[in-house]
């Protein structure tokens, strides 16, 4: 099963809910317990994109490129 989804539903509807794995299988992602090819392919997708941000995919620990910031000041003139 996709890891990452599964860690992100059970983060919202809670670690005992069965909500995520009903989810998943509305999606196609899953079939029962078992993982199809859709969510084969949606967990190599992510991890390929997380290469992109990180350059690793160790941990699930994911860090966005940091942003550059423009600093303007706004004087009441």
């Amino acid at each position: 099963m996709p890891e990452f989804l599964e860690k992100k539903l059970k983060a919202s509807y809670g670690a005992k809910s069965k909500v995520p794995y009903k989810i998943m299988n509305a999606m196609g992602a899953m079939r029962g317990n078992k993982e199809t090819d859709k969510g084969r392919e949606m967990e190599a997708k992510h991890r390929r994109d997380m290469k992109k941000y990180t350059g690793s995919v160790s941990g699930y620990k994911h860090s966005r490129p940091v942003r550059k910031v423009v600093k303007r000041s706004f004087r009441n003139a």
